[in-house]
């Protein structure tokens, strides 16, 4: 338990280290970019580990935060803090919104819904010429503290890395509390929890909220990062790449959300100009991931662990290593 409390802090330490260590081109280019990309991915492996719901309309959210930011920015002339916060409110609005629609069904019918309302959000950034059209906005201001992200990117990575270890002890902590609770409740068994008194709707909804925030938040940041935003962000091809991030680091873990991002971001930013076909190989090894371990890449220790921990014994079966010389249990059959 010990090891358990301080390995989240030694990340975080080691994490800070980065721009020490590695280039501004790694800093920025792979390091924060993994971060507010891990930012987002989060927000749906927060939805699908503790609600149940994994949501394809994260990245819809993330551009909304960005295009309203980009927009008060750059036309309105608002200072880039309270319009980051206008931004992340605007987001967490609609990411209820989308979760009220949305949180009345389950399975592909929850997946086809929050698709469709990601493709909705993409069209309109695309035709609406007041967040730019096709183009997006160009040209959008960073607070004074971040300075310019292109040619020096400490500043914005150290900002990315403490929201995202900040989401991350926000994400533990909401889980523990009631409204956590009960949202794993309804993930759990909803029909149980309807028959307790508990609105499961409700519940759904505003754990969609909740997941909003981190994705509008992630879209700020990124916004920040690229100093830009087009309806490109938030197209389709987008939509699938953060549900590739949170598959390979793992849907149900959290920690895994900045894992897929960095393995994901390494690969896109050194193997892109090797081959023309880097879709494929993500694609492949997405599928070497998943059957080696259905719960990515932060559920692969445990897959070595339990495979280490049995043994073929005579007659085909298997036995735990743990029972070896252990007398079989009452009732129990040994094999």
């Amino acid at each position: 338990m010990t090891a358990r409390r301080l390995a989240a802090p030694a990340v975080v330490i080691a994490l800070a280290l980065v721009p020490l260590v590695f280039s501004g081109y790694f800093t920025g280019a792979v390091a924060s970019r993994a971060l507010y990309l891990g930012l987002a991915a989060a927000s749906l492996t927060f939805l699908a580990g503790y609600g149940g719901m994994v949501s394809l309309a994260q990245t819809a959210l993330y551009g909304i935060a960005g295009f309203v930011m980009a927009r008060l920015i750059v036309n309105s002339g608002m200072d880039p803090i309270p319009a980051a916060l206008v931004a992340i409110a605007v987001g967490v609005a609609f990411g209820a919104l989308f979760g009220a629609v949305a949180s009345g069904s389950e399975g592909i019918y929850l997946l086809m819904i929050t698709l469709a309302l990601g493709v909705i959000t993409f069209y309109f950034f695309s035709q609406v010429t007041a967040f730019g059209g096709h183009e997006g906005i160009n040209g959008v201001a960073t607070p004074g503290f971040i300075g310019d992200p292109v040619r020096h990117p400490a500043a914005i990575y150290y900002l990315t890395l403490a929201c995202s270890a900040g989401a991350y002890a926000l994400i533990r902590y909401v889980a523990r509390t009631p409204f956590g609770l009960a949202l794993q409740g309804v993930r759990d068994d909803p029909v149980r929890m309807r028959a307790l008194g508990y609105n499961v709707r409700a519940q759904r909804t505003l754990g969609f909220a909740g997941g909003a925030f981190l994705a509008a938040l992630a879209g700020v940041l990124g916004t920040w990062h690229e100093t830009r935003i087009s309806p490109g962000t938030i197209d389709v091809s987008q939509t699938i790449q953060l549900l590739t991030i949170a598959v390979i680091g793992g849907l149900y873990r959290i920690e895994g959300a900045w894992i897929g991002a960095l393995l994901y971001t390494l690969l896109d930013t050194y193997t892109r100009g090797v081959t023309g076909r880097f879709e494929t190989w993500i694609g492949l090894i997405l599928l070497v991931i998943l059957i080696l371990s259905p719960d990515g890449v932060t559920g692969l220790p445990g897959q070595l662990r339990a495979r280490t921990r049995r043994r073929p014994v005579a007659g085909g079966g298997e036995q735990s290593v743990e029972s070896l010389g252990r007398p079989a249990e009452p009732g129990s059959v040994a094999r």
